[in-house]
């Protein structure tokens, strides 16, 4: 076992981080929280939630059963939170897949990731082959945050290696949600490259046993009996951005229940707080339910970046959901320094 340090927080008046109102209790003082971290793990928590972020294994967001709304006693249910996987571009990787390395290889044309032809620019996978980050701690007055980034080390023939990805989680003390933010700078260039993460993440379930719907703003509310069969993740619940509306809203939500007394429990949502940002979202079952984004989707130049910001937490309501994505509406990044934090375009 590593060496575990512990660093507690007093709490403070001010609400307010560079410009953004981050409420807390009635009295208006936030809540202190505390971290620990080892060899494998960073550990946080505040008086509404816990979670862990791994340094080793299945790396990236928020580690898999560790987010816990302390309100309702509830845990996501899936593999984990605001995930990050490959850079990828439309288009098939036939031509050349017999050059690829084994990590990049995209097939299509199945239930696993339907019709559309993709192909990865640059891999590998970050949460299942990194193996191993190195997160980097800040600790404010009313809050913590957490800064990880990878370079990629794989590419496809004729793109180069070495793109960065950034991801920072900001806990403010006093909610039942954390902000992120993923970003690459890229080394490349693409006529519409993008990040594929889990946003917020998967639902394991047996016939509908951990949720009762999931909510889509682009689409309303779906009850759990249409995950009971696999199908494809262009079959139905699926957005683009080239064929569909963009919403006023992107929020993607389910609402939980306990599976062993069927009792309902909060909403878990994922809400990319810019929506034109999207290129694609699946909503599909696949074992489980694959809740899959992909942001970007635009052409850029080697040297130059693209970003997406998120609120992912718990919510008692879709209401709720509404009016805390108007607080945060439009931003694509996140600065976040020891005197505070704060969305940017």
């Amino acid at each position: 076992m590593g060496r575990t340090s512990l660093i507690r927080v007093v709490p403070v008046v001010s609400m307010l981080l560079i410009g953004f109102p981050v409420s807390g209790d009635p009295c208006g003082r936030a809540a202190d929280y505390t971290v620990r971290e080892d060899d494998e793990q960073v550990f946080i928590a505040t008086a509404q939630l816990e979670a862990a972020i791994r340094k080793t294994g299945y790396v990236s967001g928020v580690a898999r059963q560790s987010f816990l709304d302390k309100k309702t006693g509830f845990r996501d249910p899936g593999f984990g939170l605001d995930i990050a996987d490959w850079i990828m571009e439309p288009g098939s990787d036939e031509a050349y897949r017999d050059r690829l390395e084994p990590e990049l290889l995209y097939s299509f044309g199945d239930l696993y990731h339907g019709n559309r032809p993709k192909r990865s620019i640059e891999g590998p996978q970050i949460c299942t082959q990194a193996k191993e980050l190195s997160p980097e701690i800040t600790r404010g007055k009313d809050f913590v945050a957490v800064k990880q980034q990878f370079r990629y080390r794989t590419a496809a023939p004729g793109k180069k290696t070495g793109s960065l990805w950034t991801q920072k989680i900001v806990f403010p003390a006093g909610k039942r949600y954390f902000l992120s933010m993923d970003r690459i700078d890229t080394v490349n260039s693409s006529d519409a490259m993008f990040l594929r993460i889990d946003m917020p993440g998967h639902i394991r379930h047996s016939r509908g046993d951990r949720f009762s719907e999931i909510y889509l703003s682009y689409h309303g509310r779906i009850p759990a009996s249409e995950f009971f069969e696999d199908f494809p993740p262009d079959a139905k619940l699926n957005y683009r951005r080239d064929r569909d509306p963009i919403p006023e809203r992107f929020i993607r939500a389910v609402r939980l229940r306990n599976p062993e007394t069927g009792e309902s429990g909060p909403w878990l949502a994922g809400m990319t707080l810019d929506p034109a940002v999207v290129w694609e979202a699946w909503c599909h079952q696949r074992g489980y339910v694959c809740m899959i984004e992909e942001f970007g989707g635009r052409p850029i130049e080697a040297g130059e970046s693209f970003s997406a910001a998120f609120v992912v937490g718990y919510f008692d309501s879709i209401d709720e959901m509404n009016r805390v994505y108007d607080v945060y509406r439009g931003h694509t990044g996140l600065e976040v320094s020891p005197d505070g934090w704060k969305l940017s375009k």
